[in-house]
C-alpha cells in the first residue's frame, strides 16, 4: 500500500496472514501550511488510541545519546553473547522466544544494511553500531518490549533523522513490526539511494526550516474518549511452526514481517492438570461488568464474588512453580490485576478460577509499575470482572470490608475486617486494614460491603497482628484505565 497522507500513515494497520505482517517505513519530505497543526492532531488522535489500548504510539525529536559507561558496557555486552549465538536481554525486553528470533533476525539484517557500500567495517565498529541500536531499542519501545506482540499496531513518528545510523534503528523497528514516519521537514537524508529506498517517499511539500510542536502525550477530557474496555490485540492459543523471519518487498517501505506466534507452555503438575486451550477461541467484548447494587451484601453474598478473583502460579525457565498469589478480574476481555511483585521475575502464569476446571497460561504482562506495586496480566478468557469504586464516598476507618485471596495456596479464602487507617508508604496512598491475610494474599481484593474493589491486597507487616496494606482504588483506577469494563 502507498502511504500518501499523514492521515494515511495514521489510519493504516498492517494486515497479518499467514504469519506474516506488514509494516510501513515512510519518509515524509518537506512541509506544507497545515504541517505543525496536523502533527497536533495526529498526537491527539493517537493518544486517544492508545487510551483505547488499540494502540502505541510516540513521537521523537532526537534519539538518546549512549554515553554512560554501564550502558555502553550493558549494550556492548549484549552484541557479544548474540554474535556467540547467544539470546538477546535488554532491560525492557519481554522474555519471548518469538522476539527474540524476530530480534535477532533484525539484528542481521540492518548490520547487512550497514555493511553492504563499506570498504571496511572493523569488529569495534560493528560492536558499537549495535550496541547503539540495542541502546535505543530499549530507550525508545521501553515498556511496550515487555508487552510485545505479534499483532501489536505500533507507531513512530521521529524528526529530521539525517544519520545513516539513526535511519537503520527505525528500520529495524519495523523489523520488530513498528510503522514509522520520518518527517524530513528540513532536508532529505545524504546517503546511498539503496538505503533511502529502504522506506516510501511522500512529499509534503518544500523543505523549510518550520519547527515543529513539541510532544506532549495526550490524556484524554472525557469519558467518551476512554475505551469502555481494553480492545485490540487479543491473545491466541496454541503454536505455529517457525519458517522464516525477516522479508522484504521489492518496493521500498512495505515490509512483510514474517513472525511465528509464540510458543504457549503448559502448566507443570505441582499447579495441576490443564487442558490445551484450545486454538481459535474468539473473545468477546460484549461482557459487561457485574452490576453493583448500592445496597450492602451480607458476608454469604460477598464470598460468592470470590468467582471473580483468580489464583495465580508463577513460573521460572524451567516450568517449576516458584511462588503463587492472587488476582482480580477487571477487563471482560481477559484482563487480571495483581501486583507487581507476584509477577516479576515470572516467566510465564497459571491461572486458576473457581468453577473452571481449566488452568489458563499466559506470558502476558500488559502493563506493571514497580512504584504501585499493580500490573495488569491477559489471558484468553471471557471474564466477569468486578467493579472499581468510583470514590463517591470517602472511605473512613471503621468501615467494614471483606478480603479474598488465596493466602498459602488456599484457594480463594475469604476473611473480614474494617478500615483502621490510611497510610503514605512510599510516596503511595495506601488502606490498612485488618481482615486476616498471608503470603499468597498478594493482589486479592478488598471489598467494600457493596461487593466494588477498594483496594488490592499489597502487603502484611509481620510484626503486627492483623496490619495489613491494600493500594487504593484510586491508584487502581488511574493505573488500570482503559483496562476495566
Amino acid at each position: 500500500m502507498q502511504i500518501n497522507s499523514l492521515d494515511t500513515f495514521l489510519g493504516v494497520k498492517g494486515g497479518y496472514n499467514h504469519a506474516q505482517r506488514d509494516v510501513y517505513f515512510v519518509r515524509a519530505l518537506g512541509e506544507n501550511q497545515g504541517l505543525a497543526d496536523a502533527i497536533c492532531q495526529a498526537d491527539k488522535r493517537m493518544g486517544i488510541e492508545m487510551s483505547r489500548n488499540r494502540l502505541w504510539y510516540v513521537r521523537l525529536r532526537m534519539l538518546p545519546q549512549l554515553c554512560k559507561a554501564e550502558d555502553v558496557s550493558f549494550y556492548s555486552g549484549v552484541y557479544d553473547v548474540w554474535k556467540q549465538g547467544g539470546k538477546i536481554s535488554l532491560r525492557h525486553m519481554l522474555s519471548s522466544d518469538v522476539l527474540q528470533k524476530v530480534m535477532s533476525a533484525g539484528i542481521t539484517e540492518v548490520v547487512a544494511k550497514h555493511t553492504a557500500y563499506k570498504q571496511s567495517v572493523s569488529d569495534s565498529m560493528l560492536r558499537n553500531f549495535v550496541a547503539k541500536i540495542l541502546f535505543w531499542t530499549d530507550e525508545v519501545l521501553g515498556e511496550t518490549l515487555g508487552t510485545w506482540n505479534e499483532r501489536s499496531c505500533m507507531k513512530i513518528i521521529a524528526e529530521d533523522v539525517t544519520k545513516e545510523q539513526e535511519y537503520l534503528f527505525f528500520y529495524f523497528v519495523t523489523l520488530l513490526g513498528c510503522d514509522v514516519l520520518l518527517l524530513e521537514n528540513r532536508k532529505d537524508a545524504e546517503f546511498t539511494e539503496e538505503l533511502r529506498n529502504l522506506s516510501q517517499k511522500l512529499i509534503l511539500g518544500q523543505f523549510g526550516m518550520g519547527n515543529l510542536p513539541d510532544y506532549k502525550p495526550y490524556v484524554p477530557e472525557n469519558k467518551q474518549e476512554m475505551a469502555k474496555e481494553a480492545p485490540a490485540n487479543k491473545g491466541r492459543e496454541g503454536t505455529r511452526q517457525i519458517t522464516s523471519n525477516v522479508q522484504q518487498e521489492e518496493a521500498g517501505g512495505n515490509i512483510k514481517i514474517a513472525i511465528p506466534e509464540r510458543n504457549r507452555h503448559k502448566s507443570p503438575a505441582a499447579v495441576g492438570s490443564m487442558q490445551n486451550i484450545s486454538a481459535g477461541r474468539a473473545i468477546s467484548s460484549a461482557s459487561q461488568s457485574r452490576a453493583v447494587e448500592h445496597t450492602e451484601k451480607t458476608f454469604e453474598e460477598l464470598a460468592q464474588l470470590a468467582s471473580s478473583i483468580v489464583m495465580i502460579a508463577v513460573h521460572d525457565s524451567r516450568r517449576e512453580v516458584i511462588g503463587t498469589g492472587s488476582g482480580i478480574m477487571i477487563g471482560s476481555a481477559g484482563y487480571i490485576l495483581t501486583n507487581d511483585h507476584v509477577v516479576s521475575g515470572g516467566r510465564f502464569f497459571s491461572v486458576r478460577m473457581e468453577d473452571d476446571e481449566q488452568i489458563y497460561t499466559t506470558d502476558e504482562v500488559i502493563k506493571y509499575n514497580y512504584n504501585l506495586d499493580l500490573a495488569v496480566i491477559r489471558i484468553s478468557k471471557q471474564l466477569n470482572p468486578l467493579p472499581i469504586y468510583n470514590g463517591n464516598k470517602k472511605l473512613v476507618r471503621g468501615q467494614k470490608v471483606v478480603a479474598i485471596g488465596s493466602p498459602l495456596g488456599l484457594f480463594n479464602s475469604v476473611s473480614d475486617g474494617i478500615i483502621s487507617g490510611f497510610r503514605d508508604i512510599r510516596n503511595v496512598g495506601m488502606i490498612q486494614f485488618t481482615a486476616p491475610i498471608s503470603p499468597g494474599s498478594s493482589g486479592g481484593a478488598v471489598l467494600n460491603m457493596q461487593g466494588e474493589v477498594i483496594g488490592i491486597s499489597t502487603a502484611g507487616i509481620d510484626n503486627g497482628q492483623n496490619i495489613n496494606l491494600a493500594v487504593s482504588y484510586e491508584d487502581i483506577r488511574t493505573f488500570a484505565r482503559g483496562f476495566y469494563s
